[in-house]
């Protein structure tokens, strides 16, 4: 007889449900960018080389534009750690992809001084807009939305990152002319500094 209650080990959260990344085609980065991790991981000594492998992760999705699973064992092989190590670090961080995503990721915050301020809205308009949910790619291969926390500009909020850039001040209403302006003018669309106040806003 036992006082504890009996835990289905097999369902829920501890189903074993853990997938491991599409391997991919072969990799190795371009001598341009392994010449550019080299002149990086120079910064540290050299039994300290593996602190250079963020910036290792960042040159792989510039190139391809996501870390396969192909692509985490040649980092590994080159930065000097296994990779299961590799694998940890793409699959912590949120702006590491370990499968294809579309030409722009919009990420919406989805943390408290967002989601105060009308993150869940903006996130609805993008999922309408583009006939997805978060987390999958639109048909075009162009979008792919996303949820995630905080971006780091809480005093701009809602905030939504596309790529590298940050949209701040997003209104349900500006989410939707954000689309549209990608989709009519591509990168030109993006504002480029998180810093400033976006026009129109």
């Amino acid at each position: 007889m036992t006082f504890h209650p009996n835990m289905p080990y097999d369902t829920g959260l501890h189903a074993s449900a853990r997938q491991l990344p599409d391997p991919g085609e072969p990799f190795a980065f371009t001598p341009e960018r392994r010449a550019r991790l080299e002149e990086i991981a120079a910064h540290y000594p050299p039994e300290r080389r593996r602190s250079a492998l963020l910036p290792a992760l960042h040159l792989v999705q510039h190139q391809q534009g996501h870390v396969s699973a192909r692509a985490m064992e040649h980092v590994a092989e080159v930065i000097g750690v296994t990779p299961a190590e590799v694998e940890d670090v793409v699959s912590y961080y949120s702006m590491f992809y370990a499968q294809p995503v579309g030409t722009y990721v919009l990420q919406v915050c989805r943390t408290l001084s967002c989601a105060l301020n009308g993150a869940e809205r903006v996130t609805d308009v993008l999922s309408r807009t583009l006939g997805i949910k978060p987390g999958e790619t639109d048909a075009s291969g162009m979008f792919t939305l996303m949820e995630v926390e905080c971006l780091g500009a809480c005093d701009r909020a809602p905030v939504v990152a596309v790529n590298e850039h940050w949209h701040e001040l997003v209104t349900p209403e500006a989410a939707a002319r954000l689309v549209d302006d990608l989709r009519a003018r591509g990168p030109a669309a993006l504002s480029g500094c998180h810093l400033c106040v976006e026009k129109g806003k």
